[in-house]
């Protein structure tokens, strides 16, 4: 199935709605040279590219909480940025059927403001009418969890306590695509088993969650899909466990400085799940 394919309505005869569909995305980035580099110096003013998305061809659905698992530099952040819109791909296509609420970013909120009047704005700013905001806060204050914090300033609050505020304000909205990208890092385990169900409540709905996490056991406890990036490349698509386990495995080798090990299971993750635009 390609991008073009969709029915009207975006779903396909006794399969769940389509919510993103993304084919042969990349992105390029281009930078400055140092400028302590001879060429530098000798007046010659140039830069460099490099890619970080590799035609990457996907597909989500209602109902699926889909995980992004990627060593650091991987592409993780950067696709769920071309998918949000908030990032123009350099070719490729991506068409949503609402737009993505990306966690940290939809909710612009106000750091000299409390946590209080930053819920009242962040859930306004998503489209809210002011009764469903006044009768969603006390929900996403127990969400949030960070007691009295509530009443300070938000600039006074640790990166954890803006993270799980964030979280919360962008769950109350009910968004169809919520994109977080390492919250959930953040908490107790209190926190993160009400962040599990607030996440398990949206897709029961209808909704579709993207969740981006270096810890595989994590995309393996929440996420019903996983997808493993390495280099802008999508190199497995298929059932979290799975995934996440040979990602695991793949991690533990580069850790352990088995490269060859490590090489070896990228092959066998891209031939036991290849990539395809749609599970």
């Amino acid at each position: 199935m390609v991008a073009s394919d969709l029915e009207p309505g975006w779903r396909l005869s006794g399969e769940p709605k389509v919510t993103i569909a993304a084919e042969n995305l990349r992105l390029r980035y281009t930078v400055a040279r140092s400028s302590g580099s001879n060429w530098w110096r000798r007046g010659g003013k140039k830069s460099v590219t490099g890619p970080v998305l590799r035609g990457i061809s996907m597909a989500t659905r209602e109902g699926e909480m889909v995980g992004l698992v990627g060593l650091n530099g991987s592409g993780k952040s950067s696709l769920l940025r071309v998918l949000a819109g908030l990032q123009p791909a350099t070719s490729g296509t991506v068409v949503a059927s609402a737009q993505p609420q990306l966690l940290g970013v939809s909710a612009a909120l106000v750091p000299e403001l409390s946590g209080a009047e930053n819920i009242w704005l962040g859930t306004l700013a998503m489209g809210m009418t002011p009764d469903d905001a006044y009768f969603a806060k006390e929900r996403i204050e127990q969400l949030a969890g960070i007691g009295e914090a509530i009443h300070q300033p938000m600039k006074t609050y640790s990166s954890g306590m803006g993270a799980r505020l964030r979280f919360a304000i962008s769950v109350a909205a009910d968004p169809e695509i919520l994109m977080i990208d390492e919250a959930l890092s953040t908490g107790d385990a209190s926190f993160a088993e009400r962040a599990k169900e607030a996440m398990h409540g949206l897709i029961t709905r209808a909704g579709t969650v993207f969740l981006v996490s270096h810890a595989a056991k994590t995309i393996e406890d929440m996420c019903t899909r996983a997808i493993w990036l390495d280099a802008g490349t999508l190199i497995a698509d298929g059932p979290a466990d799975e995934v996440a386990n040979m990602y695991r495995y793949y991690a533990h080798s580069i850790a352990l400085g088995k490269d060859e090990a490590a090489k070896n299971a990228l092959v066998s993750a891209t031939a036991s799940h290849p990539p395809a635009l749609s599970n």
